[in-house]
């Protein structure tokens, strides 16, 4: 078992990168790798709560894939939420393969950074049989997907409250 850690600066206050990382729409879209679509199962957002995600390789490999062909598949609950400021999930792949069992830690930090934020990936316990190479690129490529995300997501919020006022 291994630990990791990425971080990237994301041009959104930290109330706009807190809402994506608890949003199963926007789960669906960041948080997964080039190459892989993702699918969120359950997504119940508490401290307790449970969730359930897939993650599926597009190109078809025959073979890859920790939980079934071309899928892996997490599962896990929400151990700490602190509003604006950080996410830790406790979760497991599902798999029969005892090279990928044991619980990981998935501790998400919000740093205020001007007018943005520095989010902090840092991941506990992931299995030696997964890359560590491939660990921090997958979790750069998903805070890449999340900037775009947050960013997009803020640049709307701002067109529509500018298209809300009223000419003066």
């Amino acid at each position: 078992m291994y630990a990791t850690e990425a971080s990237r600066y994301i041009g959104a206050p930290p109330a706009a990168v807190y809402r994506a990382l608890l949003d199963a729409r926007a789960i669906a879209n960041w948080r997964v790798p080039d190459g892989m679509t993702c699918r969120v199962h359950e997504f119940d957002v508490r401290v307790g709560g449970a969730f359930r995600v897939s993650l599926s390789y597009d190109d078809g490999r025959p073979g890859a894939g920790k939980s079934a062909d071309r899928t892996d598949t997490y599962h896990g609950r929400f151990a700490e939420l602190v509003p604006f400021e950080k996410v830790v999930e406790v979760l497991r792949f599902e798999t029969d393969d005892a090279c990928f069992a044991g619980t990981m830690t998935l501790t998400t930090t919000l740093v205020p950074a001007g007018t943005g934020t520095t989010v902090v990936m840092v991941h506990e316990g992931v299995p030696d049989a997964v890359p560590a190479a491939a660990n921090e690129a997958g979790t750069r490529m998903a805070l890449a997907n999340l900037a775009r995300w947050v960013e997009a997501e803020a640049e709307a919020e701002a067109e529509a409250e500018a298209d809300a006022e009223p000419d003066r």
